[in-house]
């Protein structure tokens, strides 16, 4: 037995050592690629604590009701979620170097101008609320654009041997840089005592430094190559979108994805609660002074670990149980929630909450993308995936949608006085709301559980062996 666990061991650490000397290759990318990794780290910062922040800035800055400030924010992330299918072509015609600056500067005048509307209240005092609207809709296209930037630049600054470490960093520097969101926000918020306004000072002054790191490192835009790679000539004749898309649409094995795509949607929105519901929730349970940013940190920090421990062990096993079953863990966290808890009691459930969810998130998110390609016929993995966004951009502009709603009926703003006081039926309680929410959660992956064959028909690890035992 003892020679047995040591040989398990041996392995995971093997595991771990070489996922760190997989980085090595990186060492054959360009400069530009480093680059850009600083100005991931710069813009993460700036999207996560504006994303996590903006309910509650909507809210206490320029007085939108739960309602008003959910319609806001549904009007912001629906309108990025469309420009992203149209981003990627923008950023081909403009160039990595222009479609980026582009983007800054965009970013910069739309956060600029909230960030100047948060900070002098006197301005505009009947218009404030339209103006701070129109800046978060004027913002999503240069969130797209970056979006789809960080992607063509990841693969163009990286060579085929480096291009899986090189888009790992970057998911790692993305994580790092979303743990440093939520540590921002506390230190503008509690640390300094000063205005969410601020949070956007930061923002505007990060753009700024994107745009002359930009400026200096991005040269080049040429693919980089090995120096032993062979370079396959470019295939000229293809398809055209449309006619991929309607080739698509006629296979019975699109609609089998689509409809699991469809099943685990409310295990993704817990992301979406996780910045629409959490932070009201926090500050109105456990009291304005809670630590939303801290809170919020735990997701990212825990997702680096688990990229680290989890990952050379979780290659080992099925893709789709890990994406079913990593799911039910993921909507586990949801449960915890529904816990009854008030004050600073709540800082332990909400913390195991996040440990559950993002535990599961480790095992199920990269599945998702890894059972698309198998279940995908070959050359139309793209595609499937880009389909596949559409029953989730539905749910988020759903949800969206309906978090002010959920926060007015189960969370309103005196629910922490009536926790204390003992005066809230249970079905009046943020307990409830996350009991009915976690049970749409688990719902989806039982019953991709029970009907995995169907799903699975057709993929094409079953048909190589490998992973599906």
């Amino acid at each position: 037995m003892s020679g047995e666990a040591a040989g398990s061991n041996e392995g995971f650490l093997g595991a771990v050592v070489k996922y760190f000397r997989d980085f090595g290759v990186l060492k054959r990318t360009r400069p530009e690629y480093w680059g850009i990794q600083v100005i991931n780290l710069l813009d993460s910062t700036t999207f996560f604590s504006i994303l996590t922040i903006a309910v509650v800035l909507l809210s206490d800055d320029f007085g939108f009701t739960d309602e008003q400030a959910g319609y806001a924010i549904t009007l912001y992330g629906s309108t990025t979620t469309i420009c992203l299918f149209f981003s990627g072509m923008v950023t081909d015609w403009l160039g990595i170097r222009k479609s980026f600056l582009v983007a800054m500067i965009g970013q910069f005048l739309t956060r600029g101008t909230i960030m100047v509307l948060a900070l002098n209240p006197n301005l505009f005092p009947e218009h404030r609320g339209v103006l701070v609207v129109v800046a978060f809709f004027l913002m999503a296209p240069f969130v797209a654009m970056v979006q789809t930037f960080f992607q063509a630049a990841n693969k163009r600054f990286t060579t085929k041997s480096s291009r899986g470490a090189g888009f790992n960093l970057w998911y790692l520097f993305m994580n790092i840089g979303a743990a440093a969101a939520g540590f921002l926000i506390d230190i503008v918020r509690l640390a300094l005592g000063v205005g969410n306004g601020h949070i956007f000072t930061f923002a505007v002054f990060a753009h700024v430094v994107c745009f002359v790191l930009a400026l200096a490192w991005i040269r080049r835009e040429d693919q980089a190559h090995d120096e032993d790679e062979v370079i396959e000539p470019e295939v000229k004749e293809r398809k055209k979108p449309w006619e991929v898309a309607a080739a698509v649409l006629r296979e019975s094995v699109f609609w089998r994805f689509l409809v699991l795509a469809s099943l685990i949607i409310f295990v993704r929105a817990c992301f979406l609660y996780l910045h629409l519901l959490w932070p009201k929730y926090w500050l109105r349970v456990i009291g304005p002074d809670a630590a939303i940013g801290t809170l919020q940190a735990v997701n990212p920090v825990l997702v680096i670990v688990g990229l680290i421990v989890l990952i050379p062990i979780l290659h080992r096993y099925s893709v789709y149980k890990m994406l079913t079953y990593g799911g039910m863990i993921s909507a586990f966290s949801l449960f915890v929630l529904a816990i009854p808890t008030f004050g600073s009691a709540t800082y332990v459930t909400s913390i195991i909450a996040l440990v559950v969810l993002t535990v599961g998130e480790v095992i199920w998110s990269p599945r998702l993308y890894e059972y698309t390609a198998a279940i995908a016929p070959k050359g139309q993995e793209g595609t499937y995936l880009g389909l596949s966004m559409v029953p989730y951009f539905l749910a988020k502009t759903v949800v969206s949608l309906l978090s002010g709603h959920m926060l007015t009926r189960w969370v309103p703003l005196d629910i922490g006085e009536k926790l204390r006081a003992g005066t809230v039926a249970f079905a009046d309680s943020p307990s409830a709301l996350w009991l009915i929410l976690g049970a749409f959660a688990l719902g989806g992956p039982i019953l991709a559980v029970l009907f995995k064959d169907w799903f699975t028909k057709g993929a094409r690890w079953e048909r190589s062996g490998g992973g599906a035992k």
